[in-house]
């Protein structure tokens, strides 16, 4: 406790090195800060399944969910069938009937994928995008980050465990930390090792793994554009999109597998 107090302290000495020599600093309340930011930092495994859980159950009743007999969670249920687990962590997936260009998995292997998204993506490409964010949840990356993001918020608004139970999060708190999600970034080796999962999960589970190198293509096509610049949330930057095309796809064909035709429909929100 004394060590994650300390870390937490640094935290907050870094963050007042950038505030301008007029400002203010209310040390009481930076103490506090301190003190809760502590909390978090030293949250159990336990703690922060209830946090996740709270999170995509909020994120899952403030947007419009597909029903199941709806053409996009038609389509998403057939393009996900046999895609059950993540270095056994069980998946499920939903559609958020919603205009932003997007998608996220969560740490407990909740798979959200937009319909805006599903839109101007093939199937194929679809594959892409699910591989690569599993990729995330299997290396515990969105563990990681979904921590990061829980620490800031706690920096900001206190949240603490108390008793042995994560203690609610507010509408705010919540609404700040999907912000915060939104926002994270992965480092290279990340990427590239989520790349990679992607590359071997959609294979051992019958699909095509050039959806990797072709989800990676159409970014690349789409790039400059606005819905380019909301779909580079999905990826970042590092390494670079054509790194990304070349590696994909020398080693698909290098495996000697067969490049899917992936051509687009006119209605790309069809089940069929």
């Amino acid at each position: 406790m004394k060590n994650a107090l300390c870390r937490a302290a640094l935290v907050l000495l870094c963050l007042a090195g950038s505030i301008p020599a007029m400002a203010q600093f209310n040390w009481k309340k930076a103490v506090s800060g301190v003190a809760k930011a502590a909390k978090a930092v030293t949250l159990t495994d336990e703690q922060m399944a209830e946090y996740v859980k709270e999170y995509i159950d909020w994120m899952d009743a403030h947007n419009p969910v597909c029903a199941d007999d709806d053409p996009y969670a038609v389509r998403l249920n057939r393009l996900t069938e046999g895609l059950t687990d993540a270095d056994g962590i069980p998946l499920n997936f939903k559609v958020y009937y919603v205009t932003d260009v997007n998608a996220f998995a969560c740490a407990d292997g909740s798979v959200r994928v937009f319909s805006s998204l599903m839109d101007i993506m093939t199937d194929e490409e679809l594959l892409g995008v699910i591989g690569h964010e599993v990729g995330h949840v299997a290396h515990r990356d969105s563990k990681k980050g979904f921590r990061t993001a829980l620490l800031t918020s706690a920096l900001k608004d206190g949240i603490a465990s108390q008793g042995g139970k994560a203690s609610a999060l507010t509408d705010s708190q919540l609404g700040e930390l999907s912000e915060a999600l939104v926002n994270a970034r992965y480092s290279q080796k990340q990427e590239r090792d989520a790349d990679d999962y992607g590359y071997e999960f959609l294979k051992k589970a019958g699909k095509n793994p050039w959806a990797m190198a072709l989800v990676f293509q159409r970014l690349k096509e789409l790039q400059g554009g606005q819905q380019g610049s909301k779909l580079n949330q999905l990826f970042s930057t590092h390494p670079d999109l054509d790194a990304r095309i070349e590696r994909m796809s020398e080693r698909a064909t290098e495996e000697g597998i067969e490049k899917p035709a992936n051509e687009r429909a006119v209605d790309a929100s069809s089940a069929e």
